[in-house]
């Protein structure tokens, strides 16, 4: 197995992708990320990460490769995706980079937003990004297991579950759901009209919930907590804004 998944992950696709490079500007920003070519606009992905290229990454250059790849999103001039060249350098084996945890909504998909391939993240998804027993066992896999080098929690404007939240509805196991979202609806300080017609007031909730969810997941899974406190990974918030594409990183 090993052997086959440098057959699909090595050196040969790499340099198929290298060859892309189209000034003497992105040479010397892809030398100075370690050769990571997510960073790089105008270079076309065709094939997923390699195991080297994802374990020589440090968290925060994952971070700032993401922030890239939102800027080519919101700019229109993402990367040329290769899927199926991704599909088949990926078959033998995956080595994402980060594993991003975000609301099912169909406005925010992560992948596109942040003009990710095939192989390069791990895709959590639930309505309003909360943690649950499952979901930390997930993420605990893709950064223990796996090797990812960052733990993004993603939330959104004009959330459908942070206004269901703040309505208090109730709809069969959704009802469940929604309580969980409910401490941040309460530990939101918001001096205007606190109703989900508010749009302020319900992206003031959204972004309270991303930071308790960050803080939730350092609270609940002494594995993720300990491997951040060795510097292994980072677990960081943020919030996508559906009007203008933007997604704001929390520090």
């Amino acid at each position: 197995m090993q052997a086959h998944e440098q057959a699909c992950c090595g050196s040969a696709t790499d340099g198929s992708r290298r060859s892309l490079l189209k000034s003497a500007i992105g040479v010397a920003a892809f030398a100075a990320v370690g050769g990571v070519p997510w960073l790089l606009p105008g270079l076309a992905q065709a094939a997923a990460l390699s195991k080297e290229q994802r374990d020589a990454m440090t968290p925060d250059q994952v971070i700032a490769m993401l922030k890239e790849g939102n800027e080519r999103f919101r700019a229109g001039k993402m990367q040329g995706h290769d899927y199926l060249a991704q599909k088949r350098a990926s078959a033998g084996g995956q080595y994402p980079a980060a594993v991003i945890l975000s609301c099912i909504d169909s406005r925010a998909p992560a992948e596109i937003i942040l003009d990710a391939g095939i192989g390069d993240t791990f895709n959590a998804r639930i309505a309003g990004n909360i943690a649950n027993d499952d979901l930390l066992g997930s993420l605990e896999f893709a950064c223990a297991l796996a090797g990812s080098k960052l733990v993004l929690v993603m939330g959104h404007t004009a959330c459908g579950a942070i206004k269901g939240a703040i309505d208090n509805a109730k709809l069969g196991n959704l009802t469940g759901l929604l309580d969980k979202i409910k401490p941040a609806v309460a530990a939101t300080q918001f001096s205007g009209e606190r109703t989900s017609k508010n749009d302020a007031f319900v992206d003031a909730v959204a972004a309270t919930n991303v930071r308790q969810t960050v803080e939730d997941i350092r609270r609940r899974s002494d594995v993720l907590a300990g491997m951040e406190k060795d510097g292994k990974i980072k677990i960081v918030g943020s919030m996508y804004h559906l009007a203008g594409g933007k997604v704001e990183f929390y520090a």
